[in-house]
């Protein structure tokens, strides 16, 4: 299934419908889309938003100072509720522990998940909301910290562990595009190696197996047993609002 949309300003854009989900049924189209940021998007791309996808909700993810800079979206100036979730915190400033040999992108993923903990829970709330809408979910380039809150969402509602990689990884494909959008938008030039920057599939991977690792009910569970089901659980999620994302999220087949 093609998921990706394509837009004049807009980059990394695709919806998370259409992915397995075990024991049966796919994630909805036209619930959740993730994207790199919104601050180049054009009259046209906040018609098609708004007006074609339904939006009513943006998810940003990125920094103050990132938010700042920007000011509001064209998204917002359109009455589009937008709610700014800083991921960035103290971890990213510290350095690592002589001898530790962790990934530092594993690090500062696994960072997101402990300097703001409260902000990571509450864009998952918001997207278990009874009243919850179309919902779009952005960072600056919509691959790390995009990439961890939507690896959460998909393996809090039971969708297949090798789908919810390739979803984060597919970003890979759309690095030299944003930082050319960068570039032409901010003027920061394009770096010379690409390939540092794109999302690999074993960092992904390290993140969800240390989810399970600490937060399964079940020794080894997954999905509804553990995993960032069970990270949601332990920083204020009830089982209600995880079945509420969940029925918002996936289709039964």
């Amino acid at each position: 299934m093609d998921r990706w949309l394509t837009f004049e300003g807009l980059d990394n854009v695709r919806d998370v419908g259409g992915l397995p989900v075990r024991g049966g049924g796919r994630t909805r189209s036209g619930v959740l889309l993730r994207s790199a940021a919104l601050r180049a998007v054009t009259a046209t791309d906040v018609t098609r938003l708004v007006d074609d996808f339904g939006l009513r909700l943006v998810l940003d993810l990125r920094s103050p100072r990132e938010t700042e800079a920007d000011g509001p979206s064209p998204v917002a100036r359109a009455g589009v509720e937008t709610l700014e979730l800083n991921f960035i915190g103290a971890s990213r400033e510290i350095l690592p522990e002589a001898g530790d040999t962790t990934d530092p992108v594993l690090r500062n993923y696994l960072g997101y998940l402990a300097d703001h903990p409260a902000n990571v829970a509450e864009g998952v709330r918001r997207l278990a909301a009874e009243d919850a809408g179309p919902t779009l979910v952005h960072c600056a380039a919509g691959k790390d910290r995009t990439g961890v809150l939507v690896a959460m969402v998909l393996d809090a509602v039971g969708v297949e562990r090798e789908a919810v990689v390739e979803d984060y990884v597919l970003s890979a494909t759309q690095v030299e595009a944003i930082f050319r959008r960068r570039a032409e938008v901010l003027g920061e030039p394009v770096p010379d190696d690409i390939d540092v920057h794109k999302p690999r599939a074993e960092v992904m991977v390290a993140v969800l197996d240390h989810l399970d690792a600490e937060y399964s009910r079940v020794p080894g569970g997954v999905g509804a047993d553990g995993g960032a089901a069970g990270w949601l659980r332990a920083n204020g999620l009830s089982d209600a609002d995880l079945e509420r994302l969940r029925e918002h999220l996936v289709a039964p087949s």
